[in-house]
């Protein structure tokens, strides 16, 4: 491959732009990192979407969305490989790496709005990010603007009254299962990061960033430690096998993945194809009441299709139907 440089355009208050950041690091691409506000030109010219991350090729094309960016850089930069060879492994990071991106966002934002203390924290961050030379008495006024245009975004990720304590201890739970997991490995899969870790990192590397998460996940040194390895992560040993790390990664799809997030994606999924403004789900953690979202329909759809084309293994069948998820793929 060419010597000549990746651009990320980004931002560290974004869980997406950090997960493509540390896949490129862990891959040793030639890269830099440029903040949103530092290429408003260069980001106008290319992206499709007002969304980050956005990385510019050599070539000066301009791809988007974290997941596709990553599989399309893998096709060029194959080693070493973020998929375990073990096939019911492969599929299960590439399921949690979904978890992350769409499950775990929930966790990230809702916790980022959800108090004062969180909201001043990172609306100040964003101020700061967007105009470095500003007075004090200007980043007071630009941080109580972008509070309050964020704060009533909430509802993007689903979070209201009804669900705000469903998503809390979805990550609390979730956070104290990875504890577990993390006490004997270094990444997700083993010895090397995974598609998981990506996924999973990046939403909640941002969470430790704001008070109250960073207080929760002061508990959990191995969490902690993962955090700060996949920043610039780096490995030399190898992909565990699914019977090694079944024991502490199946609960995870068993209490999170399948009755949670799976269960709410079809929800959602099914409320887009019947045109309805609202939906609501039972799901393990209680009732769950949102807006449909047309992303996250389509999303479902490429993991199924994922599934499908994985020529799925009657092991993996059987984990998968275990742990209460495979009925949602296969719909």
């Amino acid at each position: 491959m060419s010597d000549e440089k990746f651009t990320i355009i980004g931002a560290e208050e974004s869980p997406y732009s950090v997960k493509v950041r540390s896949y490129f690091r862990y891959k040793d691409i030639p890269h830099e990192w440029t903040n949103r506000g530092e290429a408003g030109d260069l980001f106008a010219k290319l992206a499709r979407l007002p969304l980050i991350p956005l990385v510019v090729r050599p070539d000066g094309s301009g791809i988007q969305d974290s997941t596709p960016i990553i599989e399309a850089m893998e096709q060029d930069y194959p080693q070493p490989s973020i998929h375990p060879d073990d096939d019911t492994a492969a599929f299960v990071s590439t399921l949690l790496e979904e978890f992350g991106d769409e499950w775990g966002n929930k966790w990230m934002f809702h916790l980022r709005w959800a108090r004062e203390v969180d909201q001043y924290g990172c609306a100040r961050r964003l101020a700061q990010m967007s105009n470095p030379n500003a007075t004090d008495e200007q980043l007071e006024t630009m941080t109580e603007a972008v509070r309050g245009r964020m704060v009533n975004r909430v509802w993007f990720v689903g979070s209201n009254e009804v669900t705000a304590p469903q998503i809390e201890q979805s990550f609390k739970d979730t956070i104290e299962m990875l504890n577990l997991h993390l006490a004997i490995r270094p990444y997700l899969f083993g010895g090397i990061p995974s598609f998981a870790d990506f996924g999973m990192w990046g939403q909640i590397y941002n969470a430790n960033r704001d008070t109250t998460p960073a207080l929760w996940l002061a508990d959990y040194e191995h969490v902690l430690s993962w955090i700060d390895r996949m920043l610039n992560p780096a490995g030399s040993g190898l992909f565990e096998s699914w019977n090694s790390l079944e024991a502490t990664l199946a609960p995870i799809l068993a209490k999170q993945v399948g009755p949670l997030f799976l269960k709410w994606s079809d929800a959602n999924a099914r409320a887009i194809a019947g045109n309805q403004e609202e939906f609501t789900v039972e799901l393990d953690s209680g009732t769950w009441e949102q807006k449909p979202q047309k992303y996250h329909a389509r999303s479902l759809g490429v993991l199924r299709k994922k599934f499908a084309e994985c020529n799925p293994s009657d092991k993996l069948k059987q984990v998968l139907s275990d742990n209460g998820c495979l009925a949602y793929l296969e719909s």
